[in-house]
């Protein structure tokens, strides 16, 4: 039976990549996305770059942060996968707010603004796991795949609120790999390093964390969307079905300097 692999947030970024890297190497998609009309032409582009690689592409434009538009589309996803069931989500939906909790004389973050932020990249992977868990969506076994960051346990300008929301990440993927665990699920945490992405270039200063990380990466280079779809896809293999509940670095050192 074919492989079908779910990605949220497929269309730039570590999603992308991963799609890239799965195509190639026997997956079908699922890739749910939310970007403008204006940039859909070069988005479809990359992905028929991907279906020329064999594998199956189908892409959904809508809030996957939404309770109601998620059910809406399970009978197209269905349809998408036939007898199959989905073997991999990864989750790598990005919508934050890049505010400082106290500011003289600027914008400053709200209630509002740490629920949103929380709500769609924590919140949300249990939305969807539990959603595709109670309409039978999971292959057995299965891989649940998040992506949080070092900016967790450092302080990075602006970066408040999406700490909050990569703790609670960290904290309910760890009870979700046991959770889960009976139902031949695995749920593993990526921490990046580092990596250039449309997210980043929306965190103020990047520009100086870019040049700080080439600095002292003892790889002395940034960690590339393409290094963590690597080790996504590895997590994929049978070989890794005995890994659970950890979160891996994937860095080339970044964290322990």
């Amino acid at each position: 039976m074919s492989k079908w692999a779910l990605i949220l947030g497929g269309s730039s970024g570590i999603g992308l990549a991963t799609a890239r890297k799965l195509g190639k190497s026997g997956w079908n998609l699922l890739v749910a996305h939310r970007d403008r009309r204006s940039v859909l032409g070069d988005i479809e582009a990359a992905f028929n770059e991907i279906r020329e690689s064999g594998a199956q592409l189908i892409s959904f434009n809508f809030d996957a942060t939404s309770q109601e538009k998620i059910d809406e589309h399970l009978p197209q996803f269905r349809k998408a996968l036939g007898d199959a069931n989905i073997g991999l989500m990864l989750h790598s939906v990005s919508r934050g707010n890049l505010k400082p909790f106290v500011s003289k004389d600027g914008p400053e973050l709200n209630l509002q603004d740490l629920q949103l932020t929380i709500d769609a990249m924590a919140l949300n992977v249990f939305t969807w796991a539990r959603t595709l868990l109670k309409n039978d969506f999971f292959a057995k076994p299965a891989r649940i795949i998040t992506l949080t960051s070092m900016g967790n346990d450092r302080v990075w300008e602006g970066y408040g609120a999406i700490a909050l929301a990569k703790s609670t990440l960290e904290t309910l993927s760890r009870y979700l790999a046991v959770e889960l665990a009976p139902h031949s699920i695995r749920v593993n945490t990526i921490q990046a390093g580092v990596t250039l992405t449309p997210s980043l270039k929306m965190i103020p200063s990047y520009e100086k964390m870019i040049e700080l990380v080439t600095k002292n990466n003892p790889m002395g280079r940034m960690t590339t969307p393409e290094d963590v779809a690597n080790a996504i896809y590895l997590l994929s293999l049978d070989e890794a079905n005995w890994i659970n509940g950890s979160t891996i670095h994937v860095d080339g050192g970044e964290h322990l300097l």
